[in-house]
């Protein structure tokens, strides 16, 4: 980013401030001490000699013998070498302070979730969830909102996804998509109301349990340093090679692992970085496809594909997964197949129903789905226009188009979008 804004001057110039401020520091620092070794010294060798001066003179005149002189002159410089020991402790004991506040503040933070196990006043936890069983999940009442803020990110949600059912959750940008979706695996607490997972309640499971129950595919796909086969075996550990094919073939990656020499082995850098977004996205849903769970949530994971290899993955999801699957999503093609669709509105499911329902009652679900049709269009020439506005008709083309008004859903969000948190709910917060 910086060199895209062409902003290395201002980054170079504040890089040398703070540098010039933090050398003026330990420069200062240096000096002090620089100075007080060579006082300390004098003092030393001062106090030494006049020992044996004096000492001296005694013996001399018969009032000490030499061992007590020597004896004398071992307690001085030992009383001296620990007030040296004093000074460099009180030279460091300042920036020992600072640290000591700061590791301080962290074990002080209260997690913002908090297992089962460290809540006794709970019921006691349900057993493991089978994995063979899909799981209805429901949410009743549901809301949320951070520390803090004018306005709840979620307010009264209400929805059963049924055991084996695929339910999308479409909605603008910053209406609560994936925060609805963080709520199930406890990354966050609701504020308000309550979920339950197999007839259980979350905050009733263990972090363990409940997690093992389901696979995540989050919104922003991460791949850890090492091989390809090691980031899939994170979801399960002991999955020979033919199971981690059968993934990648069924998350449709066999188009560009066929071209990789190295297969599985082929190394993987920090975050994926040598992957495109795409190929991210699609390893990450294989790794999801791994964990057996009678639960898999989706956050917006096929945004970064084509549409052919969105529609063959979804195609491919639908034969290998029976369980109660989770959707976020953008586009509407990705959700018409859906048993319910939950239309989110600042932060509120202003409907539920599927895509024909929703297309004749929800006038917030018509908005997105016209929007991403005109979207669409411009993009692909269809309609007889130009992804660039200019229609082109057969007397020849007229003058761009004005684009088209933006939905009410994205207007409101937006506006939603200044008020939604205060600077007081941007502190760190430790989940499990």
């Amino acid at each position: 980013m910086i060199r895209a804004f062409v902003r290395q001057g201002h980054e170079v110039r504040r890089f040398a401030a703070t540098n010039a401020g933090l050398t003026a520091n330990n420069l200062q620092s240096a000096l002090l001490v620089a100075g007080m070794l060579p006082m300390i010294m004098l003092v030393v060798n001062t106090s030494s000699v006049a020992v044996v001066w004096f000492g001296g003179h005694r013996i001399q005149a018969g009032l000490m013998n030499l061992g007590a002189l020597t004896a004398f002159i071992a307690y001085i410089m030992q009383i001296l070498l620990a007030i040296m020991m004093s000074m460099y402790v009180l030279m460091t004991a300042p920036r020992a302070a600072v640290c000591a506040e700061r590791i301080q503040a962290v074990l002080d933070t209260e997690p913002s979730v908090r297992s089962s196990v460290q809540q006794p006043h709970l019921r006691p936890a349900p057993g493991r969830l089978d994995p063979a069983r899909p799981a209805t999940l429901a949410f009743q009442g549901v809301g949320f909102s951070y520390p803090g803020a004018e306005a709840p990110v979620l307010a009264d949600v209400s929805f059963t996804a049924a055991s084996g059912t695929t339910t999308a959750i479409v909605g603008s940008t910053g209406s609560g998509k994936t925060t609805l979706l963080n709520l199930i695996p406890r990354f966050l607490d609701p504020t308000k109301g309550r979920i339950t997972l197999a007839g259980h309640d979350v905050r009733d499971l263990p972090w363990t349990r409940l997690r093992e129950a389901m696979a995540i595919v989050p919104q922003h796909s991460h791949l850890f340093t090492g091989t390809i086969g090691d980031n899939l075996r994170m979801a399960a550990p002991a999955a020979t090679d033919d199971e981690l094919w059968a993934a990648l073939e069924t998350a449709q990656t066999m188009r560009f692992m066929s071209d990789l020499p190295l297969g599985l082995a082929t190394p993987v850098g920090q975050g994926g970085a040598s992957l495109s977004g795409g190929q991210r996205q699609r390893l990450c849903i294989a790794r999801a496809l791994l964990r057996k769970a009678p639960l898999y949530l989706f956050d917006d994971s096929f945004s970064a594909l084509d549409y052919d290899t969105d529609t063959r993955l979804r195609h491919a999801l639908a034969q290998a997964l029976t369980a109660t699957v989770i959707i976020v999503a953008e586009r509407i093609s990705a959700v018409e197949d859906a048993d319910l669709i939950l239309v989110l509105d600042d932060g509120r499911l202003v409907a539920q129903g599927t895509h024909r329902e929703l297309l004749e009652t929800s006038a917030t679900y018509r908005e997105i789905a016209e929007s991403r049709s005109r979207w669409t269009a411009r993009r692909d020439g269809r309609g007889g226009s130009r992804g660039n506005g200019v229609q082109v008709l057969a007397d020849g083309p007229k003058a761009p188009s004005p684009p088209a008004p933006l939905p009410a859903a994205h207007a409101r969000s937006r506006r939603r979008h200044l008020r939604l948190r205060s600077p007081q709910c941007c502190g760190p917060q430790i989940s499990g």
